[in-house]
């Protein structure tokens, strides 16, 4: 029974083993298409991944003294002679014994505690150099609104942010805010996560130094479509973010052959919840859609874009995102057509 035991444990520990180098190795650095904390990019993610490999190590120390010892006392002390009925040596009382099982639990949580404790307040009071960029994130039911204050700009779900690295620091600041209830920002690879609160702002900050898409999302249950609240970051070259910076900023573009599309958004409820600049729709409870076809999703990262998406979410969005808060427009054929042309101009 001892022997069988001992068999099937140690298979069980080849095999935990050999799962978490492959997570490791599946993971290596560099942007990921699904969220993963084996491969920070960003100094906080860095930071909150050595704090992880150090606890790590030493839950893994403990895991192995106590396996150890059981391991001991099975073989050492197994049952030899059923006729043996003498009780084994009784420690109970044994200053010394418990001592040691409650000072060496009270130290490792006291340096656990104070190593966690000086990574939170060395993220937390970095700093912000002249050169960062600040950006304004608003959690609402259930997509992210994106506000550059200082360059004029508004969009929603993919956060372009210009890449960073020790020759040329930029890293960017990120106030938090939610328009309705309780959010959270997350994306594994640049940051911990950060709560998002009705009436009250919180800070983060990410300096990503590789160029590429992270994916997170809110990682707090905020409602029924919360699963499907994505968020998408996009690390720019210098080139880049100057180059995405210029195009976000001009106004819409209206071309006149679509212009019975742009009539109908502004005639029916489309512009009462989007803003679309440079035209009459100022409307601020849904996405800016100002620069719409610029971004590779819709739906808060939850559906690719192209025409056919875009025509059905206007027609039906609880078809593709159960529970969510834009109402079906109830459209003709003809006027579906029209205002997706329309839209499709928006770039």
């Amino acid at each position: 029974m001892n022997r069988e035991w001992l068999r099937a444990s140690r298979r069980t520990g080849i095999a935990t083993l050999s799962l978490l180098l492959f997570s490791c190795r599946a993971f290596a650095a560099g942007p990921q298409a699904t969220p993963s904390i084996f491969a920070p990019a960003s100094t906080p993610a860095t930071d909150i991944s050595h704090l992880a490999y150090f606890v790590l190590s030493v839950v893994a120390g403990i895991f192995v003294v106590v396996g150890g010892l059981i391991t001991y006392a099975v073989i050492r002390f197994r049952d030899r002679d059923p006729n043996d009925k003498r009780e084994p040596a009784q420690i109970y009382g044994s200053n010394q014994i418990e001592l040691a099982w409650t000072v060496i639990p009270i130290l490792i949580v006291v340096v656990l505690f104070l190593t966690t404790a000086r990574m939170i307040f060395a993220i937390q009071d970095a700093p912000k150099p002249p050169s960062a960029l600040s950006v304004t994130v608003v959690g609402h039911q259930f997509w992210w609104e994106f506000r550059y204050p200082k360059l004029g700009i508004v969009t929603a779900n993919e956060l372009h942010v210009p890449l960073s690295n020790h020759e040329q620091p930029r890293p960017t600041y990120l106030k938090l805010l939610s328009a309705d209830v309780v959010h959270s920002f997350w994306v594994p690879q640049l940051a911990g996560k950060t709560d998002v609160i009705p009436n009250h702002s919180n800070l983060t900050w990410i300096d990503p130094q590789q160029p590429g898409l992270y994916v997170g999302q809110c990682a707090q249950f905020c409602g029924v479509e919360h699963a499907k609240m994505l968020l998408r970051v996009y690390v720019d070259t210098p080139e880049q973010f100057a180059a995405w910076v210029k195009n976000e900023q001009k106004p819409g573009v209206q071309d006149p052959a679509v212009a019975e599309g742009r009539r109908i958004f502004e005639t029916e409820a489309c512009m009462n919840c989007h803003t679309i600049r440079g035209t009459a729709a100022t409307g601020r409870f849904g996405p800016d859609l100002t620069h719409l076809m610029s971004r590779d999703t819709i739906a808060s990262g939850a559906v690719p874009l192209n025409r056919q998406t875009l025509r059905q979410w206007i027609e039906e969005p609880d078809s593709m995102k159960p529970g969510v808060l834009m109402p079906a427009m109830k459209l003709s054929d003809q006027q579906l057509d029209q205002l997706t042309d329309y839209l499709m101009t928006l770039k």
